[in-house]
């Protein structure tokens, strides 16, 4: 379940790509698996790493890949890594859980190969909004969401920086409403059963991928896709 679009990177088999806040590794790993692409995940949170390292066993590599899949703990705000290193960068869900978004930017297109593409992804202004108005402990939470942004803010954030912005998309559209069911009863999400009923159809959505549910997500993200990803290429 990639919010970013590999096909967007413009990264071939064997090429070296940043995930910073990777997680527990979605795309990471899909790069790994599906793309035979050298693959590198920091994170802050040592439990999400050592989830990232677990999972890649529940895929099955192909005897002709050669590629690596890492993941490690480390601040976007200080990177372990010399100047235009990566052919790619993603940057997906990160920014709006920072304070210092220009140091941030700065070091993510530092560590990008002059050409590279740099990937980009944080929550989208209206369905964001409504999840802000509909629980105030939802911005609140430790670790979360400490800003909103808006398309032509994001744009410019990253156009400060030597990068030229070349798209967008928006993604997950049937995320929103489960996000918003979790607001509704976030003193007792964990236990209500709308918001129970509508995790397990996003997780048979996942394992299924029918024609349904595909056809809903292109008909809604316009509307109410839960994800805005942008793509730069560095000067």
């Amino acid at each position: 379940m990639q919010t970013i679009n590999f096909n967007n990177l413009n990264v071939n088999s064997g090429d070296l790509v940043l995930d910073i806040g990777c997680g527990e590794g979605r795309h990471s790993i899909g790069l790994y698996v599906n793309r035979e692409i050298n693959a590198v995940g920091m994170d802050p949170s040592l439990e999400d790493i050592q989830t990232a390292r677990s999972r890649i066993k529940d895929f099955s590599i192909s005897e002709t890949n050669k590629s690596f899949c890492a993941f490690g703990a480390g601040s976007i705000l200080c990177l372990p890594f010399e100047d235009d290193l990566y052919d790619a960068v993603i940057c997906s869900e990160v920014l709006e859980h920072l304070d210092s978004l220009d140091s941030a930017v700065s070091e993510i297109v530092r560590v990008l190969k002059p050409g590279g593409v740099l990937a980009v992804s944080v929550p989208r202004y209206l369905p964001e909004l409504i999840c802000w108005k509909l629980s105030s402990d939802y911005s609140k939470t430790p670790g979360g969401h400490v800003r909103i942004f808006k398309q032509k803010e994001l744009r410019k954030l990253i156009q400060k920086e030597s990068v030229s912005y070349q798209s967008f998309h928006w993604a997950h559209a049937l995320h929103s409403p489960y996000w918003w069911l979790k607001c509704i009863f976030w003193k007792n999400e964990e236990e209500h059963w709308l918001v129970k009923k509508y995790h397990e159809f996003l997780i048979w959505d996942l394992m299924k991928n029918p024609l349904l549910t595909r056809f809903l997500e292109m008909i809604l993200k316009p509307f109410i896709g839960k994800s805005l990803v942008m793509y730069f290429v560095k000067d």
